[in-house]
């Protein structure tokens, strides 16, 4: 490894405040562009080809998202193990992680993929793809899973990239995409009017080069990791500690999938059609409207790792706060505007008035508990990145799990389609409640870990000064 070109030790000496803003900023910056790109994306698709081809996305995307969390649990899982390795000094350990998260991406995307062809039609009806919305959900489908090894490998490289210290880097494999998507969608849809299929190849195209970006990035030496061909093949005990932490990403990724089937069927059953549309509005600008809280999460997660691997507990200590403090205020900002333009953000999807009618309210009500937003992330970002399976694991499937899940079961038979909507935000409050009373109960451990670090210095010093003597 050649440290001249790595940044990771920036993590251990730089001011958090400093840090937080150079992880942060640039993670913020590509979750911007990406979802400014899925926003164009529905626009393009919502204009030019109409609402059910906003519902088919709607339906597709989960299912996708799905197979890619695959490379996304193996980078934070292993990203996790290269960050606390790099924290202690073991290079060879990172290496060899990195080697692994290579392989096991490969290999398993590639694999539920093919899966994925043979039984899209079954899929595609489970996650809510029926009556009109079935034909253009087909055609999108079967083209953007093509796509969908190239971003699993994409998600996987961007973890990498942070835990090295290359936020910037990183933030290019999501703009990227993005870039791609912005110049084909008008491309393809409008000016060779190929409809649906040309909103699935511009999705496509722009995973192939997210992808490409990330290997020329590995394999021109300006990162401090390189592909290396000895480190491919899989060792069991980093297999296992890749998925321990890792399968908190996959298992959150799959209990929203389950979410998605629940959610979907649920809104065909109440509102048709339309109300699929409508939260494919939402989703949208909710990915939008947070990216600044998840940016900070993402930012956290490389700073707490490296910290605690190199048992500086007060700066893992620090990172917590700032990141809970800044992310709230962000996040009152993020609802403040919701609450006043949900109708103006309604309008820019779609010309059909009675899909504005609808979106704007239910907007309204999914964003009402935003400012726990970073509450609930910083409690699972935390415990993955010191390396705690289980807490980490139970922390990240609250939310949609534990709480979305059995309420939009429940309260759409009492209050219909708005029970779907109120079901969010009350969801929200009940996981950022557990997730204080996790980080209270990690901050003070951290205390306590700090005091006796500190005291083991101590006797250290005096034992070496006592040989001196």
């Amino acid at each position: 490894m050649n440290k001249k070109k790595g940044h990771s030790e920036d993590l251990g000496t730089k001011p958090i405040g400093q840090l937080l803003r150079s992880q942060a900023i640039p993670a913020a910056i590509g979750i911007l562009i990406m979802s400014v790109y899925g926003i164009v994306d529905t626009i393009f698709v919502g204009r030019w080809i109409g609402s059910m081809a906003i519902g088919a996305i709607t339906v597709v995307l989960p299912i996708t998202f799905l197979i890619a969390s695959i490379g996304m649990s193996i980078g934070i899982g292993g990203s996790s193990i290269i960050s606390r390795a790099l924290g202690e000094g073991n290079e060879k350990r990172a290496y060899q992680t990195f080697g692994n998260q290579i392989t096991l991406t490969l290999l398993i995307s590639i694999s539920v993929v093919i899966l994925g062809l043979f039984f899209q039609e079954e899929i595609l009806q489970a996650f809510g793809g029926k009556g009109e919305i079935l034909p253009f959900a087909k055609i999108y489908f079967q083209i953007v899973l093509l796509g969908v090894p190239f971003l699993a490998w994409a998600m996987m490289a961007n973890n990498v990239m942070r835990a090295l210290g290359q936020p910037k880097m990183a933030m290019f494999t999501l703009i990227a995409p993005a870039i791609a998507n912005a110049i084909l969608d008008p491309l393809l849809i409008v000016y060779f009017d190929m409809g649906m299929a040309g909103a699935a190849w511009a999705t496509t195209m722009g995973y192939v080069s997210s992808a490409a970006f990330t290997i020329w990035f590995f394999a021109s030496g300006k990162s401090e990791m390189e592909i290396s061909w000895k480190y491919l093949y899989l060792r069991a005990n980093i297999v296992k500690e890749i998925f321990s932490i890792g399968g908190v990403t996959l298992a959150r990724q799959g209990t929203i999938s389950v979410l998605s089937v629940v959610l979907n069927n649920t809104l065909f059953s109440y509102g048709g059609e339309m109300s699929l549309a409508v939260y494919g509005i939402i989703n949208r600008v909710m990915f939008f409207a947070n990216f600044p809280v998840l940016g900070m999460v993402q930012g956290f997660l490389p700073i707490a790792g490296f910290n605690y691997g190199a048992k500086k507990f007060g700066r893992v200590r620090e990172v917590i706060l700032k990141s809970i403090g800044w992310g709230t205020g962000i996040s009152f900002v993020i609802f403040a505007c919701i609450l006043f333009f949900a109708k103006d953000l309604s309008a820019i999807f779609t010309n059909e008035q009675e899909m504005i009618d609808q979106t704007a309210p239910a907007l309204i009500a999914v964003f009402l508990a935003t400012p726990t937003l970073v509450m609930q992330l910083i409690g699972s970002a935390y415990y993955q990145s010191i390396g705690k399976a289980l807490p980490a694991l139970f922390l990240s499937l609250l939310k949609q799990g534990i709480f979305l899940i059995p309420l939009i079961l429940i309260l759409p038979r009492y209050f219909g389609l708005n029970g779907v909507w109120y079901s969010f935000p009350i969801a929200d409050v009940g996981t950022a409640i557990i997730n204080f009373f996790f980080l209270r109960y990690a901050y003070q451990k951290l205390t306590v870990e700090e005091k006796e670090s500190f005291e083991d210095e101590e006797v250290l010093d005096a034992n070496v000064k006592f040989e001196e003597k």
